[in-house]
């Protein structure tokens, strides 16, 4: 008997035209089920997807445990069938543990741990379940006699269709076997020459007679048989009781297998019917792309954002509007015991819904005594008693006067909201589609017309209310179009108007408030933006006074070494405390190198001087001539300018002694470094019209010496050098004049 679950579930099936899809489904279980998986679904859709992954066969028909666990809970012996249906299943799960399969799948198989008493048992099944005599001496021996005996019986039988007495009264020449009897077919008056027993009658009113000359052959194989089932008896009450022993080795594989009959069963029914297995997410939300109603065949691909509280469906007659409310219920049915639908997974969205509920047929009757109305009054009121609910309610406005209906259903579905219902409608209510259209939370969706071909399209366009189209509907269905045009006459052009301006102003009303919400949203926008903004500029003038203070600190410190090293009274000393306060200075940011092309004829200037390009080394290297002395430079202090020329000038020759104060430190540098440096430093002095200058190489091993040397002796406008004196740095320093 059905409890009232079941048939509630059932009524659903039917209402949303799922029963052939349900019962293709239901074929491909092992076993009898329960749509639902109890447990957690997230652990079981993870099993499903992984099973999804591998190729494997589907499990035998299996049977349900239930007797055979009665059976051994109470020490019975069970038949060679019943233990032959733990086999089967013992026997699926060896086959995919045996294929040693990687994730969730290989570590549920590696619990299967069966136990060699089973193993004892399992040997005496073939793959078809028939009892392997051979095992045992006995039933082998039984089993050659009884075939000796049925040979002599068959054998005696076909003698006897050989004798020409019981020629005339033979039907055929073949050995019938009728009510586990070997048999022959005759005519009346047999008995003249036969002596039988008649075990039944053919279609033709023939006799089927079993000859008294093979009872005796007959008898014996029926001892026989009754050794054997003895035998039989012994192995089964043996086998069961090494069952009751593992009884919960057989409650584990029991319980396992309703779990992997779930499983496989929606993965095989996907593939077959190239459909796609989507769960139900965390949330009321809805959006279904390409999806189609398994009772469709070649039909129109649903696409619906139905993310509100409620959608309300508009439009033409016969345009689909009932099944697009079907396909919505349908999709969040099979989403929840996660049976396989026909949809573009990736893009679709199929919430969570405690229950599903749906107001589709008509309950007037002539049984139930009550009107269309009535009966919607009692549907809705048990809606009420259900909360996170999805509920589709078809025509909504059934069964009574509109203007009434459209306030009631109004504050119906205002309440059904509150209590946390998702609610989709279908109505040609123009009047309760445009009270329902001021509210944020509704959607409204219209079936699409083909005006000029006069037909609908079963597509939808969201954000409108769509028109019914009756007198178009009623032409298409066979109503003649005299009938049709006295009565858009009697409807008149005051009600059509009326009807146009209802929903051209719910269609504005809802315009306006999308305009109001984006620039809602954008005015939020910016001010986020402006927040967001004042912040940086709090955090970059702190990180700047931070900055600033700390320079200030590390230039302070630096002056007071300064100072410390103008008091020292040795060079050594002064170089000591300068190289001291120089590493008090804050580390200065390189410059980026300057990719400015520079090419031989350029005008330039270098430091304070103008000059001309006269030769590149490479890019990064020219010699330049200033004032008639040619120079050697990196081009990354050069920059380009404009030679003005010089205005004819009065030269006086002033004798003025210059003295040198320019000072070169090479110390710690490299000797092709140090060449470099003393290079540029020679045309530096040149340029600024120094005649004596100061390098200091140090002592150390003697090859910066050594190389200095050799470099001044080789420079064309050095006049001389020699060691300073030994308050200037004595053999670790050279004076130089130019």
């Amino acid at each position: 008997m059905p409890n009232k679950k079941s048939s509630q579930l059932n009524l659903l099936i039917d209402q949303l035209d799922l029963n052939d899809h349900i019962n293709s489904f239901l074929n491909f279980f092992s076993r009898e089920a329960s749509l639902y998986i109890e447990g957690d679904q997230e652990l079981h859709f993870r099993y499903i997807q992984a099973l999804e992954q591998i190729e494997f066969n589907a499990p035998p028909k299996i049977s349900s445990f239930g007797t055979i666990k009665n059976h051994l809970q109470k020490r019975g012996v069970l038949q060679f069938g019943q233990i032959f249906e733990i086999v089967k299943i013992v026997r699926y799960f060896r086959y995919f543990k045996n294929r040693e399969l990687d994730g969730i799948i290989g570590q549920w198989m590696n619990k299967f741990i069966i136990d060699e008493r089973f193993t004892e048992i399992e040997k005496y099944f073939t793959r078809d379940g028939k009892f392997e005599e051979n095992l045992d001496e006995n039933l082998f021996g039984l089993g050659q006699r009884i075939r000796e005996h049925r040979n002599d019986m068959s054998s005696a039988l076909k003698r006897m269709m050989s004798s020409s007495k019981l020629a005339g009264y033979l039907i055929d020449t073949q050995v019938h076997f009728v009510n586990n009897e070997d048999c022959l077919l005759v005519r009346g008056g047999f008995n003249h020459v036969l002596k039988g027993a008649v075990v039944g009658r053919s279609t033709g009113g023939f006799f089927y007679v079993s000859p008294d000359s093979i009872l005796k052959s007959k008898e014996k194989i029926r001892f026989i048989e009754q050794e054997r089932e003895a035998i039989f008896y012994t192995y089964a009450k043996e086998f069961s009781s090494k069952l009751a022993e593992i009884q919960p080795f057989i409650n584990f594989i029991d319980k396992e297998f309703d779990k992997f009959d779930n499983y496989q069963a929606r993965v095989l029914f996907a593939r077959a019917k190239s459909m796609q297995i989507i769960k139900s997410k965390k949330d009321s939300k809805i959006v279904l792309d390409s999806f189609i109603h398994p009772a469709l065949h070649n039909a129109k691909p649903i696409y619906v954002d139905f993310s509100k509280n409620i959608l309300m469906v508009t439009g033409v007659n016969a345009g689909g509007k009932t099944m697009l409310l079907k396909a919505i219920l349908a999709s969040a049915f099979m989403a929840k015991y996660m049976i396989p639908m026909k949809l573009n997974e990736a893009k679709s969205h199929i919430g969570s819904f405690k229950s599903v509920l749906a107001i589709i047929d008509d309950p007037q009757n002539v049984k139930n005594d009550i009107s269309t109305f009535a009966g919607r009054m009692q549907e809705f009121s048990r809606i009420f008693e259900h909360k996170s609910a999805l509920v589709g309610v078809d025509e909504i406005e059934l069964g009574t006067d509109s203007d009434e209906a459209a306030a009631l259903f109004k504050v119906i579905l205002d309440d059904l909201i509150k209590k946390g219902q998702k609610v989709v409608v279908t109505t040609h209510h123009k009047r309760l589609a445009a009270l329902m259209a001021d509210r944020d939370d509704v959607e409204l969706m219209a079936a699409i017309y083909d005006e000029e071909h006069r037909k609908p399209t079963y597509e939808f366009m969201q954000g409108i209310i769509g028109k019914s189209y009756a007198f178009e509907t009623a032409s298409r269905y066979g109503i003649s179009n005299a009938i049709v045009n006295e009565a858009k006459a009697v409807y008149g052009d005051n009600s059509e108007k009326l009807s146009l301006l209802i929903e051209r102003g719910s269609q504005l009303e809802r315009e306006l408030k999308q305009k109001h919400s984006k620039v809602d949203e954008k005015i939020e926008d910016l001010r986020k933006k402006e927040l967001d903004l004042k912040n940086q500029k709090e955090t970059l003038y702190k990180e700047l006074e931070e900055q600033r203070f700390a320079l200030k600190r590390s230039y302070e410190v630096a002056i007071g070494e300064a100072k410390t090293a103008a008091r020292a009274g040795d060079t050594q000393s002064i170089h000591r405390a300068m190289d001291k306060a120089n590493k008090k200075l804050p580390a200065q940011t390189k410059e980026e190198p300057r990719n400015i092309p520079f090419n031989v004829g350029d005008k330039v200037k270098y430091q304070s001087q103008k000059g001309i390009i006269i030769s590149m080394r490479d890019k990064k290297e020219a010699t330049i001539e200033v004032e008639g002395m040619r120079v050697r430079v990196k081009t990354k202090h050069l920059k380009h300018t404009q030679i003005m020329k010089h205005q004819p000038k009065t030269k006086i020759n002033v004798q003025v002694e210059k003295r040198s104060g320019l000072k070169c430190d090479l110390h710690g540098m490299r000797a092709d470094e140090a060449c470099e440096v003393l290079d540029t430093f020679l045309s530096d002095a040149l340029i600024n019209g120094w005649d004596e200058i100061i390098i200091y190489h140090g002592i150390g091993t003697g090859k910066l010496s050594y190389a200095v040397k050799n470099f001044l002796i080789a420079h064309p406008r050095v006049k001389g050098f020699d060691d300073a004196p030994q308050h200037l740095g004595g053999f670790g320093a050279k004076i130089v004049t130019l």
